[in-house]
């Protein structure tokens, strides 16, 4: 969050002795307390936002207390069953109650009350009130980084639960067509369709490995050759240093499955004679992995293109649009999807995954 000037709360001198801090140092205790409070008014690390709080106003204690009145308090309260008092009578009244040396005033978010600071000591109003935005302000930024969280668990579900029927009917089909004529390769195929089932249905996993993604990959395209026969050309290509970077769980897949489904099967599916190529690569370059999945097939307009990226219309793009808002939130914009088409020409999406993640552990 961006730290603007009416936020940074300095405390001056004045008659209680109190000496200023250095703006940069009050900045440094206000980004602790927007750290410490991402589990909450109450949470395991309130204690640490209470206590930078209290230094940041010079005050004789500072407590924040949630919508229960539970209370997180640092310092010596003066009068504490008068601040207890206090913090009841903001949670029924949703007004501010006091005014230095004792001073509770309510917190909101989307406008509705969220829980109450109060500030003991000679403390200016005007501080106590930037403090309380300060929070407020805090409480926002972790709402607004859960709901953005949520977003992305939400579209990776999305992608779970959208297995084409088509795709599932044509590759069952083709699987039992082969029973008779061919057990070896109908029990082949059941491994496989029973393999690309169990990944792109894995409830217990965000991060995965470039390996794991590639093998669901030649999977997929495994089964849809199967379908397609010849009228299908596959190329796959992966670096063997770039098998184990983590990535996001169901990236590549779905790129994959859309240039067949939106790039292959309208151009040549049709025509027995004719045959799209899909091609898939992974490699290392500039500190970062770059995976590019290829087709020459139907393309499309880029201002479509576009639109999809942009998630202005649903035509062919849940995919795309799908994964290309899932690297931006995980990564930065730097890291979304590149678009490279045009009606005719086929189709060329390039991810860039940085190859350090510190923290990440694909399972």
């Amino acid at each position: 969050m961006p730290v603007s000037a009416g936020r940074v709360i300095t405390s001056e001198s004045g008659g209680s002795g109190r000496e200023r801090l250095a703006p940069m140092e009050a900045v440094r205790i206000a980004r602790k307390v927007t750290d410490n409070l991402r589990d909450g008014l109450t949470g395991p690390r309130a204690q640490s936002a209470v206590r930078a709080l209290r230094r940041l106003l010079r005050a004789d204690a500072v407590a924040l207390a949630d919508l229960s009145g539970r209370m997180e308090q640092a310092g010596r309260m003066s009068g504490a069953d008068e601040a207890v008092g206090a913090v009841g009578e903001v949670l029924r009244t949703e007004g501010r109650r006091g005014r230095p040396p004792l001073v509770a005033l309510p917190l909101r978010r989307e406008e509705e009350l969220a829980g109450v600071l109060v500030v003991c000591g000679e403390v200016r109003m005007s501080e106590v009130r930037h403090a309380a935005e300060w929070v407020e302000d805090s409480l926002e930024r972790v709402r607004l980084e859960s709901s953005a969280e949520q977003a992305a668990r939400s579209e990776l579900r999305a992608l779970r639960a959208e297995i084409s029927p088509h795709f599932v009917y044509n590759a069952l089909t083709v699987i039992g067509s082969l029973v008779r004529s061919d057990p070896d390769r109908s029990h082949e195929l059941m491994l496989d369709f029973a393999e690309f089932i169990r990944y792109g249905l894995a409830r217990d996993r965000e991060y995965t490995t470039v390996s794991d993604e590639f093998h669901a990959v030649e999977t997929y395209l495994a089964l849809q050759r199967a379908v397609l026969g010849q009228r299908l050309r596959v190329r796959i290509r992966v670096a063997p240093d770039v098998l184990a970077v983590p990535l996001p769980y169901l990236v590549l897949q779905p790129l994959v499955e859309n240039a067949v489904r939106h790039g292959v099967e309208p151009a040549f599916g049709a025509d027995p004679r004719r045959t799209g190529l899909v091609q898939v690569s992974g490699e290392a370059a500039e500190g970062d992995l770059v995976a590019v999945v290829e087709d020459d097939g139907a393309g499309m307009d880029p201002a479509l293109a576009e639109r999809i990226l942009s998630g202005d219309t649903t035509d062919n793009g849940l995919g795309l649009s799908n994964v290309d808002r899932r690297l931006r939130a995980a990564y930065g914009s730097w890291y979304g999807l590149v678009l490279e088409t045009a009606e005719g020409a086929g189709t060329r999406v390039t991810v860039r995954i940085p190859l350090s993640q510190p923290g990440v552990v694909p399972r």
